[in-house]
């Protein structure tokens, strides 16, 4: 099923063409540039551009607070605790590291 607007949207673009409005634009006539996840371009290169980092980045510095946490309580239990955090905020880097690929 086509877009309610796709022939007002298809009007739009070939106004612009017929007046010039994609001549003389950065990159024409050089190939595109390769994209390792096509389906998510788009949204990658927002993020990119946003600041966003992957998961296992942030969770790598989630990571590096338990850490820190760890090195400061003498609490056996907390020390447990955080132990097991970190453990299980390992697996998740793994896994994320594996999605990220």
């Amino acid at each position: 099923m086509d877009h309610p607007l796709i022939d007002l949207i298809n009007q739009k673009i070939a106004e612009a063409e017929r007046d010039g409005v994609f001549d003389n634009l950065p990159g024409a006539g050089k190939p595109l540039p390769r994209e390792d996840d096509p389906e998510n371009a788009l949204l990658n290169r927002l993020i990119k551009e946003n600041g966003g980092v992957p998961e296992f980045v942030s969770l790598s510095r989630e990571l590096e607070k338990l850490r820190e946490e760890l090195r400061e309580t003498s609490d056996r239990t907390r020390r447990s605790e955080i132990m097991k955090e970190m453990s299980m905020m390992d697996a998740k880097i793994g896994i994320a590291r594996k999605a990220h690929r």
